[in-house]
C-alpha cells in the first residue's frame, strides 16, 4: 500500500477542519433556534416594564381582554391593602370601623370581571409607572373618596406628604417625594363655574349659580400641570340651581323664581359635560383622561334629609339591582357625550371609567348611621334618629377595588 501523497494528507486535514466549523455552526444555529422558542413561549403573554428593568407587571392576554367592568362581587378573604389604623388620610365620615360600624364582612368583597382576571392593584407598579408625572381627580366629593381610597393603598408603600389645601380642606394636593409624582384632588362638583351656598352637611342657604358654558376656574387654571385627569360629577346636579349661559340667566332646576323657566337638570349636566370635554379636547396642553360614569346611592325609605338608611351587609347579586330613573337618565347622558368626545379627542386620550354597575351593586359598603362618631351612643336604639351616608364609601370599602380598574386601564396603554 503506498503511503498517502501530501496533497491526499491535505486534503483530509482541510476537510476535518471544515467538518468541525459545520458542526459548530449548527450547534450555534441550534442555540439561536432554541433561544427563539424559548423567548416566543415565555414571553406568550403581554407584560408592561415600568420604568426598572426588574420589574414587570403581568397583564392579560388580547384573548382575556374584557370588559372588565362587568361582572361580580366575590368573597376574598385576603381583605383590604390597609386598615382603618394603617391609613392617616381617611376623613372622618368614612371611617367606619373607628366610627364604631360593629360588621366587617363589606371589606371582604372583591370585584371580578366576567371574562377575564382583574390583577391587585400593586402601589409599588403604580408609583413606578407615575414617576414624574402628575395626577388629578376633579369633581366632587366621590372623587375624593376615591383619592382617599388610592392614598390609603400607596401610604403602605411610601408615606405621602400633604403640600397644600384650600380653605375648606376640599381641594388637596399630595407629594411622593421619592417618585416625584404629585396626587391632587379638585373640588368642582358641576365641573363647570359655579357659586354653591350650602354648609358642609349638605344645608342650602340659596340656590347655585352654575354657568353651563364655562369650565370650572379651580382646574382649568392647573390643568396645564396634569399627565392624568379623572373627572366625575353627577349629583349636584339635581340641587336647586340657576343656570346661566353667556352670563345671562337660561332657566333653572326647581327654584321657583317667577320669570324663569323651569329646566330639566339633565340639560344642565349635558352642557355641564359638554363644556369640560370640549376645553380637555381643544386645549394644547394633551392629557390622559378617565372619565367616570355615575355613582347610584342606596337609601332606602327616604333620602339623606328625609330618614333615609342603608342597612343591608351583602352585596347585591345581579339580578336583585335596577338603576333608578334618575341614574338611568344621568348614565345616558354620560355615555352620549362620551361617545362623542372619544370620536376626535385631538391628540388627548379619553377613556371611560365606567363603575356604574358596580357601585350599584354594593348596598353594604356605605357608611349608613357611622359617618358620625358612635352615633347611637347614648340614645334609645329605637328612636334614634340619624342622619345616614347611602352615597359615600367606607374605607376600607368596595371604593378600594376601583383602583383594580385603574391600574388596569393605564397600564394596557
Amino acid at each position: 500500500m503506498k503511503p498517502p501523497s501530501a496533497s491526499s494528507a491535505m486534503f483530509c486535514f482541510i476537510g476535518g477542519r471544515a467538518q468541525k466549523q459545520i458542526q459548530m455552526f449548527l450547534k450555534i444555529l441550534a442555540s439561536f433556534v432554541f433561544m427563539a422558542l424559548a423567548y416566543r413561549f415565555y414571553f406568550s403573554k403581554t407584560y408592561v416594564a415600568l420604568h426598572q428593568p426588574d420589574f414587570i407587571l403581568p397583564l392579560p392576554t388580547r384573548a382575556e381582554k374584557c370588559d372588565v367592568f362587568r361582572g361580580e362581587w366575590v368573597r376574598d378573604p385576603e381583605g383590604p391593602a390597609y386598615t382603618s389604623s394603617s391609613c392617616g388620610t381617611i376623613e372622618r365620615h368614612q371611617n367606619c370601623i373607628k366610627n364604631g360600624r360593629p360588621d366587617s364582612g363589606y371589606m371582604y368583597w372583591r370585584w371580578r370581571p366576567r371574562d377575564c382576571k382583574l390583577p391587585r392593584f400593586d402601589p409599588k407598579a403604580f408609583l413606578r409607572f407615575m414617576r414624574n408625572k402628575s395626577m388629578a381627580f376633579i369633581g366632587d366629593s366621590i372623587s375624593r373618596n376615591h383619592v382617599q381610597s388610592l392614598l390609603c393603598i400607596l401610604s403602605q408603600m411610601e408615606p405621602p406628604v400633604e403640600v397644600y389645601h384650600d380653605k375648606g380642606y376640599r381641594s388637596k394636593r399630595w407629594f411622593f417625594e421619592s417618585h416625584n409624582f404629585t396626587l391632587s384632588v379638585i373640588w368642582s362638583p358641576f365641573l363647570t363655574e359655579a357659586k354653591i351656598f350650602e354648609d358642609n352637611d349638605g344645608h342650602a342657604t340659596g340656590a347655585v349659580r352654575l354657568h353651563l358654558d364655562e369650565p370650572g376656574s379651580e382646574w382649568v387654571g392647573e390643568f396645564d400641570k396634569f399627565d392624568y385627569v379623572k373627572i366625575g360629577a353627577g349629583k349636584w346636579f339635581l340641587k336647586t340651581a340657576v343656570y346661566y349661559e353667556n352670563n345671562t340667566i337660561i332657566g333653572c332646576h326647581n327654584c321657583k323664581i317667577v320669570n324663569v323657566t323651569e329646566v330639566r337638570f339633565d340639560y344642565a349636566y349635558r352642557r355641564a359635560l359638554q363644556t369640560t370635554l370640549n376645553f380637555i379636547r381643544k386645549s394644547d396642553h394633551k392629557v390622559y383622561t378617565l372619565f367616570q360614569t355615575t355613582t347610584p346611592d342606596h337609601f332606602e325609605n327616604g333620602e339623606w334629609n328625609t330618614g333615609g338608611y342603608c342597612n343591608r351587609t351583602v352585596p347585591f347579586k345581579e339580578s336583585e339591582a335596577e338603576l333608578r330613573d334618575i341614574d338611568t337618565i344621568m348614565r345616558d347622558v354620560e355615555l352620549e357625550e362620551f361617545k362623542k368626545a372619544v370620536g376626535d379627542t385631538n391628540g388627548s386620550t379619553l377613556k371611560l371609567f365606567d363603575t356604574t354597575r358596580l357601585a350599584l351593586l354594593r348596598p353594604d359598603g356605605h357608611p349608613g348611621p357611622y359617618r358620625a362618631f358612635h352615633p347611637f351612643e347614648g340614645k334609645d336604639l329605637n328612636d334614634a334618629r340619624v342622619q345616614n351616608d347611602c352615597l359615600h364609601w367606607c374605607l376600607p370599602g368596595p371604593i378600594d377595588s376601583w383602583n383594580d380598574l385603574l391600574i388596569n386601564i393605564l397600564l394596557r396603554e
